[in-house]
């Protein structure tokens, strides 16, 4: 698993894109239609019309990083086709990239409180 840093933006891209681009051709696609930075660190997840695909663009300080994951059985759990991104937690991220529902995942809400003795 791919280690993101606390606090990262984390959006997906809810419409299918294609996946012949490279690294650049997704930044260029970011910064067009979904008006986020691409140089910024927010993770940007894209995915392919076939639901087994997914590409992670992010970047890292140094340059752009391109992760290609494609599922050998199964599918990613996609949120539905419209335009724009909508925004995942870390634990969501994770989820999707284990090919897990990440709609069913929580992340923590807190640490408690230790209890008090009397």
């Amino acid at each position: 698993m791919i280690g993101i840093p606390s606090g990262t933006r984390i959006l997906i891209a809810t419409r299918p894109v294609d996946f012949r681009k490279g690294a650049y051709g997704l930044a260029a696609l970011a910064a067009e239609v979904l008006g986020e930075d691409p140089f910024s660190g927010t993770v940007v997840v894209f995915r392919a019309k076939r639901s087994d695909r997914l590409k992670l663009l992010v970047w890292d300080g140094s340059g752009l990083v391109l992760v290609w994951k494609q599922l050998r059985d199964g599918n990613f759990r996609w949120p539905p086709i419209a335009d724009g991104a909508m925004r995942l937690t870390p634990v969501e991220l994770a989820a999707l990239l284990d090919g897990i529902d990440w709609t069913k995942v929580q992340g923590a809400k807190g640490i408690p409180a230790p209890a008090r003795i009397a």
